[in-house]
């Protein structure tokens, strides 16, 4: 029997990862994405630009680099979007219908934005929850595909992404949150986020992330 580490400090392994990406998506990834429907720039630039320079600037590269090399690696992509069963939202859970989140199914908000659209047969899974695993079944899916090992990106840091860090945690699976890999509507938030989940992951840059990806291909041969 194998023994269950005592740390999280523990690296991926191959044939057990999955890169797994939350709400990278136009909805809330493009200024002209829902969210932001019937704001006029001035105001998107206000209250959404640090964001978006940080998105524009730091994560969207970092990502892209992960994807690049986890597929070369044979490790699985996954994507996560708000997306609804249905067109009227009525599926939705309480706090989007409260707090007015609805993608309707099919629409372009829910698709995954250009410079990391999933590639082959990637798995895109449609949530309406904050977390992932709350209405969804991903972890019946990352089970099947044998994964015990999760890299996290995507937004919000401190709402989806931490919701997503938390639940995976405790459903059993070691989670390593990729730190430049994730963005929140400002750097005070951002902080705030990484320290609050210190104890529920390891945290990683995507450089480090990406060494350590090719020093496993390396050692696999």
């Amino acid at each position: 029997m194998t023994r269950p580490p005592d740390s999280r400090e523990v690296p991926l392994v191959l044939g057990r990862s999955a890169l797994l990406l939350v709400d990278m998506q136009n909805y809330c990834c493009r200024r002209e994405g829902g969210e932001y429907r019937g704001m006029d720039a001035e105001t998107v630039a206000e209250r959404f630009g640090s964001f978006f320079r940080t998105l524009e600037t730091t994560t969207l590269p970092a990502i892209r680099r992960l994807q690049e090399v986890c597929r070369r690696a044979g490790i699985e992509v996954i994507f996560t979007v708000i997306e609804s069963l249905t067109l009227d939202g009525r599926d939705r859970s309480l706090d989007y219908k409260i707090s007015g989140l609805h993608v309707p199914r099919g629409s372009w908000d829910a698709r995954v934005v250009r410079e990391l659209e999933p590639v082959g047969d990637e798995i895109v899974i449609p949530k309406t929850s904050s977390s992932v695993f709350v209405s969804t079944n991903i972890d019946f899916v990352l089970r099947n595909l044998g994964i015990r090992h999760l890299a996290i990106c995507g937004v919000l840091t401190d709402q989806c992404v931490e919701s997503a860090v938390r639940d995976a945690c405790d459903l059993g699976y070691l989670v390593t949150l990729v730190t430049d890999g994730c963005a929140t509507l400002s750097p005070e938030r951002q902080q705030a986020s990484l320290r609050a989940i210190t104890g529920y992951c390891r945290q990683r840059s995507s450089a480090e992330l990406v060494t350590e990806i090719e020093g496993l291909m390396a050692a696999a041969g």
